[in-house]
C-alpha cells in the first residue's frame, strides 16, 4: 500500500564537472520504499551516507535521472555494496562514459517504463534537454515526480553546457511534465521542492538563459 512507502531525501555535497569546469554542489538523493526494499534516484558523492539511509533493507534499483558526474559518481561503489543494479536512459551514454571509461550500466531506462517498489509504481518519463536521457518518474500513488536536473523551483534545469538544449528542456516540461495534475510534488536534483502547478503558472516568464 502507498501508506506504507516513505519519501527520503538524503542530501550530499561534492562536484561538478564538464567542459573544463568544476564547480561546488550539494545534490538531492531521494530514496523511495518501505522497511523491506527500496529504490534510490542517483547516487552522487557520498556511497557510504547513501548505503547508510537504505540501511538494511534490499536495494532494488540505483535509478540515474541522468549521466552528469554529480548524479552518477558514486553509482559503481553503491552498486558493489548492496549488488543494486543501475539504471540509465542508454542516449546518456557518452557522458556516463565521462566518469566511467569501461563500466556499463546494467539496465537500460525508456520512456513509459515502470519500475515497481513497496507497491507503487515509477513511471519513467523521458525529458531530454538538461541531458539527451535525462528522465523523470511519477508516481501517482505517492503524487510526486522525481525531476532530476529537468524542473526546480523557478524553472528549467541549466542548459548552457554541452549535451543540452534550452528549447528541447522546455518542450519536455511542457508537453510531459504539465500533463500531470496539478499538484503533483516536484522532488528535484538540487534544492527544494515545487510543484507542477507552481511551475507551470511561472512559465510564461522564462527565458532563456543563453539568448
Amino acid at each position: 500500500m502507498a501508506g506504507d512507502v516513505r519519501v527520503q531525501q538524503l542530501v550530499t555535497s561534492g562536484t561538478f564537472s564538464l567542459d573544463g569546469g568544476t564547480w561546488d554542489v550539494d545534490n538531492n538523493v531521494w530514496i523511495v520504499g518501505d522497511d523491506d526494499e527500496c529504490v534510490v534516484f542517483d547516487a552522487p558523492h557520498d556511497a557510504e551516507a547513501i548505503a547508510a539511509a537504505v540501511g538494511d533493507r534490499t536495494l532494488r534499483a540505483i535509478i540515474c535521472t541522468h549521466a552528469h558526474d554529480d548524479h552518477v559518481n558514486q553509482a559503481a561503489e553503491l552498486a558493489e555494496a548492496t549488488g543494486a543494479p543501475i539504471w540509465l536512459n542508454p542516449h546518456d551514454l557518452e557522458l556516463w562514459q565521462q566518469t566511467y571509461d569501461t563500466l556499463q550500466h546494467d539496465e537500460d531506462l525508456v520512456d513509459g517504463q515502470e519500475i515497481s517498489v513497496a507497491g507503487v509504481t515509477l513511471r519513467a518519463i523521458a525529458t531530454p534537454g538538461h541531458t539527451p536521457g535525462g528522465t523523470c518518474f511519477h508516481s501517482p500513488e505517492l503524487g510526486c515526480v522525481f525531476s532530476g536536473d529537468t524542473l526546480f523551483q523557478g524553472g528549467p534545469g541549466a542548459t548552457g553546457r554541452s549535451f543540452s538544449s534550452y528549447d528541447t528542456i522546455v518542450d519536455s516540461i511542457r508537453t510531459r511534465l504539465f500533463t500531470l495534475p496539478d499538484d503533483t510534488i516536484v522532488h528535484t536534483g538540487h534544492g527544494p521542492d515545487t510543484t507542477i502547478g507552481a511551475e507551470k503558472a511561472g512559465s510564461d516568464g522564462w527565458e532563456d538563459p543563453s539568448a
